[in-house]
C-alpha cells in the first residue's frame, strides 16, 4: 500500500515503502521511563519493556525523548485488537465478488460524483500537476476510508503507535516492517505535522484519508493546500494530492487506463493467462475482445491477461496503470476495485460477465436488511453498512446451522427470502 492502508488492509512485505498492508501494525503503550513506581494492574510488563527498551533504536533514527514520551503516552499494552486484524485480510481471503460488491456499491458511486463537483478546484489542479485520473483518486479515496467516514469512527480508529509497537512486540511476521513504520510515525510527530493525540489511523498503522502508512507519508505527502502542513488526516485536498504523488512517482501513465473487461473466444487457451510481453494488437489477432465492443486504444500497448473468479468469471486485461495501483496496495483484488470504481465514477457500465458466485447476489439495501435481521435476531452485533465482512458472514452461517441451511455464509437472495419468511 502506498501510503495506504486502508480499513482493509493486506500486508505484503515487498511494498516497503508504503504498500504494505497499509493496515497492519502498530501498539504500545506510554513508556514509564526509568521511575521505579510499580506498573498500573492493567499494563503488560513485557511490553512495557520493549518500549523502553526501543527507546535506544529510536534515539539512532534522531527520535528525541521528549517525542518519544509523547508518543507513548498512555500506551500500557499491546492491542488485541490489532493482532486479531491481522490475522483477516479481505484482499487475500474475501472471495473477490464479494470485495467487489462491498466496494462497488451505488452509495460510492453517488457520493463520490457529488465530491468530484465539491472538489473540482483541488481535482483539476492535483491531475494538472500530476497527471492521475481524478477519478481514480476518488476510487481510493471511497476504498481506503469511505470518503473520510471512516476517520470519524472511534471503533475503527486505533493510537497509530500502539498499533506498531503490539505488531513489532507481538507478531514476528511483521516485525520488522512495524519497527521501521513505528520509527516513521515518530518523524511525522516531531517535524510537526502532526500531534502525538492527533496520531491516529487504522488497526494496520495507515492514516488519513488515503491511508497512508507512515514511511509512505514520509516519502510522498504533499501540502497542495498551502497551509504549511502536510494534513492527510483533516484536508482531502493534502490526502488526495499525496496519493496522486505517490502514483505519479511510481509510473502512472497519464491518460491512459488501468485495463479492459474482455470476451475471450472459444476454445482459448487459458495457459496463456497471466503471461507478460503480450500487446493488445496480438491478444485481438487471438480473438480476444473488448467486452464493451469497441476496438482497443493503443494497440501497441502490452497487457497481461487476469482470470480473478477463474474461467467461468470476467477476464481482464491489465495494462501498465493497473501495477501502478498495485504499489498502493499489492493485491489484484484491490486494483481490480480501485480502476473499475474509477471507470463507474466517470459514468461507464459495469462489468458485463458476472462473477461465478452461485447464488443471485444482493443489492446494497438488501445487505443492510439482512444485517438487520441477524442484528434483531441476536446473531449481528457490527455496523448497519451493508458490508458483508467477516463479522456479517459469521453471523449468517450461525444464522443457516441454526435453521438448517447450508452455512455457507453467503448474503444471497435466498437467504434473504428465508429471513422475510417467504
Amino acid at each position: 500500500m502506498a501510503g495506504v492502508c486502508s480499513y482493509n488492509y493486506e500486508y505484503n512485505p515487498a511494498m516497503h515503502r508504503h504498500l504494505i498492508e497499509v493496515r497492519i501494525f502498530v501498539c504500545f503503550f506510554f513508556i514509564l521511563g526509568l521511575t521505579l513506581l510499580p506498573l498500573p494492574a492493567t499494563a503488560d510488563a513485557g511490553f512495557q519493556k520493549w518500549i523502553e527498551d526501543f527507546y535506544p533504536v529510536a534515539a539512532e533514527s534522531g527520535i528525541t525523548k521528549n517525542t518519544f514520551d509523547a508518543v507513548f503516552t498512555g500506551v500500557e499494552s499491546p492491542d488485541p485488537a490489532v493482532l486479531k486484524a491481522a490475522r483477516y485480510q479481505p484482499e487475500f481471503i474475501a472471495p473477490v465478488w464479494d470485495y467487489m460488491d462491498n466496494r462497488i456499491t451505488e452509495g460510492a458511486i453517488h457520493k463520490g460524483q457529488v465530491l468530484a463537483g465539491q472538489y473540482k478546484k483541488w481535482l483539476d489542479m492535483i491531475e494538472s500537476r500530476f497527471g492521475v485520473s481524478r477519478y481514480v483518486l476518488l476510487a481510493i479515496w471511497s476504498i481506503e476510508s469511505s470518503y473520510g467516514a471512516a476517520l470519524k469512527r472511534e471503533s475503527v480508529l486505533r493510537n497509530v503507535a500502539r498499533s506498531l509497537a503490539t505488531l513489532a512486540y507481538a507478531d514476528p511476521k511483521r516485525r520488522k516492517f512495524a519497527r521501521t513504520q513505528l520509527i516513521a510515525a515518530m518523524k511525522i510527530v516531531q517535524d510537526g505535522d502532526v500531534s502525538a493525540q492527533g496520531l491516529r489511523g487504522s488497526w494496520a498503522g495507515a492514516m488519513g484519508h488515503t491511508q497512508f502508512i507512515p514511511t509512505s507519508y514520509l516519502t510522498w505527502a504533499i501540502d497542495i493546500d498551502g497551509d504549511g502542513k502536510r494534513d492527510i488526516w483533516s484536508s482531502p485536498p493534502d490526502a488526495l494530492a499525496s496519493a496522486a504523488n505517490l502514483l505519479a512517482d511510481n509510473g502512472w501513465q497519464t491518460r491512459k487506463t488501468w485495463g479492459y473487461e474482455v470476451r475471450l473466444p472459444p476454445g482459448f487457451d487459458y495457459k496463456l493467462a497471466e503471461q507478460e510481453g503480450i500487446t493488445l494488437r496480438q491478444w485481438s489477432k487471438m480473438g480476444v475482445k473488448r467486452a464493451a465492443g469497441t476496438p482497443f486504444p493503443r494497440p501497441g500497448d502490452k497487457a497481461v491477461l487476469k482470470l480473478p473468479g477463474g474461467a467461468e468469471g470476467p477476464a481482464f486485461l491489465m495494462l501498465r496503470n493497473f501495477y501502478v495501483l498495485k504499489r498502493y496496495n499489492n493485491a489484484d483484488k484491490y486494483a481490480l476495485a480501485v480502476g473499475h470504481l474509477a471507470d463507474r465514477l466517470a459514468g461507464f457500465s459495469p462489468i458485463v460477465q458476472d462473477w461465478p458466485r452461485g447464488y443471485e447476489p444482493l443489492k446494497e439495501d438488501e445487505r443492510k436488511e439482512v444485517q438487520i435481521k441477524l442484528a434483531e435476531l441476536g446473531f449481528y452485533k457490527g455496523e448497519i453498512d451493508g458490508n458483508i465482512g467477516s463479522g456479517s458472514r459469521a453471523a449468517i452461517k450461525a444464522y443457516q446451522e441454526k435453521n438448517g441451511l447450508v452455512p455457507d455464509g453467503f448474503a444471497s437472495k435466498s437467504l434473504l427470502d428465508s429471513m422475510r419468511g417467504i
